[in-house]
This record gives structure tokens, sequence and C-alpha cells, in this order.
């Protein structure tokens, strides 16, 4: 399939909610960034001993280990709504609650080691369904969370979440890498 260019997406695409996420992704080939993002945050995690991925910046904050499960969840969803978008379901789509899913996972009782793998083989599934998508697929629409989204802002959401989280990583929690 030849490469394509994945514009940015339109306000008009997604809900506002989402334009700050959008907005900290760099203008140039998204599934370049979305591959390049695999190995910044991997290796931006794996100094961290395990002894220290429980820890939690203030009180009722995620631990580490939790906010790295929670980028794969997210992107799991995000991606399911893009897969369903681009194969034309307009069926829609609920939304879902991100404390409740990180309640439920019981991240902290896995391995951080684990919880990262787990989060490569999740990013690396997103690039190859996005490379499957032609020029068509991107610019289609569904409703999740009852709001429109395009794929295109879907796949920008995810680069853009991630990029948030790991900000909070290296501010919040003190990582270097």
């Amino acid at each position: 399939m030849p490469k394509i260019t994945i514009p940015r997406p339109s306000a008009d695409e997604h809900d506002p909610y989402y334009a700050k996420y959008i907005a900290l992704v760099p203008d140039g080939d998204l599934l370049a960034l979305l591959s390049a993002q695999i190995e910044e945050t991997c290796n931006l995690l794996k100094n961290v001993p395990e002894s220290k991925a429980g820890y939690r910046y203030a009180p009722g904050k995620w631990s580490i280990k939790e906010v790295v499960g929670h980028l794969s969840d997210t992107e799991r969803i995000f991606s399911y709504r893009a897969l369903r978008f681009a194969r034309v379901d307009a069926t829609p789509l609920p939304g879902f609650e991100q404390d409740d899913y990180v309640k439920a996972a019981n991240f902290d009782a896995r391995q951080l080691a684990e919880l990262v793998s787990e989060f490569r083989a999740v990013r690396q599934t997103t690039v190859a369904l996005f490379r499957s998508f032609d020029e068509d697929a991107f610019r289609r629409r569904g409703v999740a969370s009852d709001k429109s989204i395009s794929v295109r802002a879907l796949a920008y959401n995810i680069a853009g979440h991630e990029l948030h989280h790991v900000e909070i990583l290296r501010t919040r929690y003190q990582l270097v890498g």
C-alpha cells in the first residue's frame, strides 16, 4: 500500500475535549511518530525499578503502573473505535470511565515490565491497523461517547494522549530517560 499522509483533523472532527491532546502532536508523519513513541516511552519506563513502579505523586493519583495500563486500555478503545468507523460501521459506541477501568484492572498487582511489554504490543497493533487504512478510511466518522469523531482524529488523539501522559511521567513522577 502506498504511503499516505494523515492530515491534522479539523475542530469539527472531534469533541473539543480532545483538542488538548491533538494540539500536542507535532506536524509531520503521524505513523512515524506513533512508531517512534513506542521506543521513547518504553525507554523512559525501562529504568524504573519495580520498587518504585507503585509510586503516586499525590494521594488519589494513579501509580506509574496504572498510568501505563491506562495508556494500553485507552489505546485499545480508541483503536477499536477507529476500526469500526473506518469499516463504515455506523453503530454509536459508548464511552468509558477511565477511573473505573484502572480500578478494575488491578495494574499494581502486575510487574511494570509486563505492562510496558503489553503497551508495546498494543501500539504495534495500532500502527499496523492504521497502516492498513487508506485516505478515505481516515476521513470517515462515527459516534462515540455521544460525539462525532473522525478516524484521523482518533489517530491523532492516541498520539497526543500518550504525549500528555509521558509529560506527566516526566514532570510529576520525575522520570528521566
